[in-house]
């Protein structure tokens, strides 16, 4: 990629990127590397914790779900040691309330697999408060549905019966649905 096209990354261009699929992760180092960021990886929550503790980055792209736990005590970490580190949450589960639990800890933005270096580029860099071009496939009914039930678990702590109560919603279905996959 030509100078000219590569973005101000300001003087610390250092990016951590804690993802446990490694094929993933070390394609994503790669191109964020041609886009003029110097690149770490982690494959877990503990490695990323590590990583953020002793070499905290300008920018982290962090994974949602890791084998070894949730990639937000990892977010956590990068606050800690870093407050002004720019951090994207990244995950094939998306769903609204950890989406709103990312941005509450400090994450700038939310993306969901698969997002290609661009898009993460783009988050990472975003100023102020610029917003992403509305969707081409916005969610259907069915998603809005089932990501107002997340939403509604999440706030009640993961309770099925209170969730159920608060959804006026019997507690076998409420179990049913969460049991289920997204829909698309």
């Amino acid at each position: 990629m030509p100078d000219e096209l590569k973005p101000d990354l300001g003087p610390d261009p250092s990016l951590l990127l804690v993802d446990d699929d490694v094929p993933f992760v070390t394609r994503l180092a790669r191109a964020m590397e041609k886009r003029g960021f110097t690149p770490e990886t982690a494959e877990s929550v503990e490695a990323g914790k590590i990583a953020a503790s002793t070499r905290p980055p300008a920018y982290a792209v962090v994974d949602l779900r890791l084998g070894d736990g949730n990639g937000l005590d990892v977010v956590e970490t990068l606050r800690e040691h870093r407050p002004d580190c720019r951090v994207v949450i990244l995950t094939g589960y998306g769903a609204i309330a950890t989406a709103v639990a990312a941005v509450k800890i400090g994450a700038v933005d939310y993306l969901s697999k698969p997002a290609d270096a661009n898009d993460i580029a783009n988050a990472l860099l975003a100023e102020g408060e610029s917003h992403p071009a509305p969707p081409e496939n916005p969610m259907s009914a069915d998603r809005v549905r089932w990501e107002h039930i997340q939403r509604v678990y999440e706030l009640c702590d993961r309770n099925i019966s209170e969730t159920a109560r608060r959804l006026n919603m019997h507690r076998r279905t409420l179990q049913r649905i969460l049991a289920k996959r997204s829909p698309k």
